[in-house]
């Protein structure tokens, strides 16, 4: 097939400018792949989950006060695991149960501040 001399310069345009638009879309203009997205839609769900399980820990913390200033006690590091061995997310997944822990001790700590 022969094509005439004038018209490969513009194909060779409109290739290289799918190329520039295709990195402008993915650096600058928010495009993702399929991967990236699904990442994106599973961070988003286990966030929720934290932030749904996190009111019924400090319910529950607050049913035990005398717990709470042993609490305030721990060090920063150790805080999930005494609210985990306090009982107050054996309602959470364990695969959950880490972050729920983790939040649920910054927001009794920080309230009580």
């Amino acid at each position: 097939m022969q094509i005439p001399e004038a018209t490969k310069p513009a194909i060779w345009g409109a290739i290289g400018g799918a190329v520039v638009a295709i990195v402008i879309g993915f650096a600058w203009g928010g495009w993702m792949t399929g991967g990236a997205a699904t990442e994106m839609k599973v961070a988003g769900a286990e966030s929720a989950i934290v932030q749904a399980f996190t009111p019924l820990c400090v319910a529950k913390a607050e049913q035990q006060p005398e717990q709470i200033d042993l609490l305030k006690e721990e060090s920063s590091y150790q805080r999930d695991d005494f609210v985990i061995d306090a009982g107050w997310v054996d309602n959470v997944s364990e695969k959950y149960q880490a972050e729920v822990a983790d939040s649920c001790a910054d927001s009794i700590v920080e309230g009580m501040e």
